[in-house]
């Protein structure tokens, strides 16, 4: 066991763990189904559930046959095999339980976020606490009043902290 984490030029997953495969170099691209409506016409695709990286089990040796592909911007090396083996297990589990599952970035209270989905879309706040559902605090500063509400992690962007006001 030999896991390398790939991180790859953008939309070239799939293509990249074509050609670890060609050369019979074993990879593990988790892929989650995401239905898009093309012309009226429901269709589901599968999207990479981490854009931008396939992992590929391979020895040092043949990381030069790797950057032949011209679609690795570089290699990173796993420290703890064992423990990323466990990981991407624990993922390909998920996966099979619901294909439809997305990868959200990680959460910490005090951060800048933006409602991306659903019937709060396009406000903005502050996380005030991270369990279950994430509450958002939206604040009012004119009045010096805030709103809490509510959100799933997945309808939540993180964003760039606001610009200190001048004096």
């Amino acid at each position: 066991m030999n896991w390398n984490v790939l991180h790859v030029r953008p939309r070239c997953e799939k293509k990249m763990a074509e050609y670890c495969t060609l050369h019979q170099i074993p990879t593990y691209l988790p892929l989650r189904q995401e239905p898009k409506v093309y012309q009226r016409r429901k269709v589901i695709v599968s999207k990479p559930l981490f854009p931008g990286y396939v992992f590929a089990d391979f020895p040092p040796s043949e990381r030069l046959l790797v950057q032949e592909s011209r679609k690795l911007v570089r290699c990173l090396e796993v420290p703890d095999q064992v423990g990323f083996a466990n990981e991407l297990e624990q993922v390909r589990k998920a996966l099979l339980v619901d294909a439809t599952l997305g990868a959200t970035p990680e959460l910490v209270t005090g951060q800048p976020v933006r409602i991306i989905s659903g019937p709060f879309q396009g406000l903005e706040g502050v996380v005030s606490s991270v369990q279950g559902m994430t509450r958002v605090v939206l604040n009012v500063d004119m009045i010096g009043q805030s709103v809490r509400v509510e959100a799933e992690p997945h309808m939540l962007e993180p964003r760039e902290p606001p610009a200190p006001r001048p004096s």
